[in-house]
């Protein structure tokens, strides 16, 4: 009886033993999967990956390919107004390009400035005051009440552009690798929207209210814009770059909840990086071959893009078309014994063709798809700069006003894919530190041929038009050769936070 009262005792204290060392476990085994967690590190690219694609890169798609709407209609809209105020204000053709020309230049020096304070202060901060800069002196370019009054306006105005593009980087920055090559072409949607729209709006507004209330109306979409840009957050890659990992981290919890995933496990660790904007980075050894061929590309895509647009908005305006079948309303001439006719504005045909042409933007993105995925960015930029020289050189061929609007679909669709491809290469090939600055490098250069496109398309194309499109051509055919000394294919790489 006395050994068996002995036995229970002990087991009795046995268990109180393992009672007491089982939390005393379980504690050290909590204590060490928090060591390891902690041990562990992700870094914003793998974030971002770990995320993927779900309903804030939906939300960011829409608010963010907003962003190319206004930057289309306040382009778009010297193609359309061209006529009206060269009938206000009897103005001779380098007056006219003039005004073009400003825009760009005020695009091009703004591009450079905007680039720097987006890598020093934040993509959202510049985004957001283009949209107000932008708006407020477009309203203002419809009380001008000069010529000289407007060309200084209308370069405010492509100040405000300028800030809007960094749009592109801050939504590249968001997108996961492999979704880059499909979301990124299919923003040209957005694009064509705005050239719809200005077009719609002249056809609409300008023969009965004039060209001031168009400008007026199409302030509209910045407007708007304004107030949606509080539900998209600063870049993170741009945070951390600044050393805000703790605003950085609250960014990508908030992705991560609005698309039901998680993060990594561990915590988000990435040095900051002082040189943020410093414009020697694009000029080091490591980048200044990448550099120099892109801002020709650049300067390229906008003359070849501004080149298509106004070349057609001028050849219908002036009626400078070898058409077969002219109607009597395409046979006024632009110039006669006397002067030149200041007044011949758009017919309904003419803003048909228009239309036409920018929905061209879109129809072949399915094909720029399959070219970026399929052969990679620079493959992609040589075979569309090559065939856009060929559709140059078509324009001038005598066809009837039905193969001519064919044509210009074609051409607006080669030209508007090699602007959105060079975007992409741009926005994937800089490092974060210095994404922004190169993109505003690679924008102004791009005005530098936006600045020059309106002499070419708008003063030479009245002398000769073989003239007018052979240096658009020859242009496209240079940097498709170019195009092959780049050294870095950026299909499927990851997007690198420093140089």
């Amino acid at each position: 009886m006395d050994s068996m009262k002995t036995e229970l005792v002990s087991a009795i204290h046995l268990q109180e033993v393992e009672l007491q060392e089982k939390p005393a476990e379980a504690q050290q085994d909590r204590t060490s999967t928090t060591n390891n967690n902690h041990d562990q590190k992700f870094t914003v690219e793998e974030a971002v990956e770990t995320i993927g694609f779900g309903r804030f890169h939906i939300l960011l798609f829409v608010i963010m390919g907003a962003t190319s709407i206004v930057e289309a209609m306040e382009i778009m809209l010297l193609a359309v107004v061209s006529p009206e105020i060269r009938c206000e204000w009897h103005l001779e053709d380098w007056q006219v390009a003039l005004v073009s020309t400003m825009v760009f230049l005020g695009f091009m020096v703004c591009g450079v400035l905007s680039g720097y304070i987006s890598d020093r202060y934040g993509r959202r901060k510049v985004v957001v005051g283009g949209f107000v800069w932008g708006a407020y002196f477009s309203l203002l370019t419809s009380f001008a009440p000069t010529y000289g009054w407007f060309i200084f306006l209308r370069s405010m105005v492509g100040c405000g552009v300028a800030g809007v593009s960094q749009g592109f980087v801050l939504k590249t920055e968001f997108i996961p690798a492999k979704y880059r090559a499909f979301l990124l072409p299919l923003a040209t949607i957005f694009w064509m929207t705005g050239s719809v729209l200005i077009i719609v709006l002249g056809m609409l507004v300008v023969p009965t209210l004039g060209w001031r209330w168009m400008i007026r109306l199409s302030i509209t979409p910045s407007v708007i814009l304004i107030f949606l840009f509080k539900f998209i957050p600063e870049s993170a890659r741009y945070n951390v770059s600044a050393g805000n990992v703790d605003a950085a981290l609250k960014t990508l919890q908030r992705i991560a909840k609005m698309n039901r995933a998680s993060l990594p496990a561990g915590r988000l660790v990435e040095p900051a990086v002082k040189d943020r904007g410093n414009w020697r980075i694009l000029l080091s050894s490591s980048w200044r071959r990448t550099s120099l061929l892109l801002w020709y590309s650049w300067f390229v895509a906008s003359f070849a893009y501004y080149g298509s647009v106004l070349s057609s908005s001028e050849l219908l305006e002036k009626n400078l078309l070898c058409v077969t079948n002219a109607d009597p309303e395409h046979q006024v001439k632009h110039r006669h014994q006397d002067g030149l006719c200041y007044c011949i504005p758009f017919g309904t045909g003419d803003y048909q063709t228009l239309l036409i042409s920018s929905l061209g933007e879109v129809a072949l993105v399915p094909l720029n798809i399959a070219l970026l995925n399929v052969f990679g960015r620079k493959t992609t930029l040589t075979v569309l700069q090559l065939i856009t020289a060929f559709l140059f050189m078509m324009v001038n061929i005598c066809t009837t006003m039905f193969g001519f609007t064919v044509l210009l679909f074609l051409l607006r669709s080669l030209v508007s894919m090699n602007f959105n491809v060079v975007y992409i290469y741009t926005a994937e090939v800089y490092p974060t530190v210095a994404r922004s600055l190169g993109m505003g490098f690679c924008t102004s250069f791009s005005r530098i041929g936006g600045m020059i496109a309106p002499f070419i398309a708008q003063v030479l194309m009245s002398q000769s038009v073989i003239l007018a499109l052979t240096p658009f051509a020859v242009a496209c055919v240079v940097c498709a050769l170019g195009n092959f000394l780049l050294p870095i294919e950026t299909r499927g790489r990851a997007l690198l936070q420093n140089s």
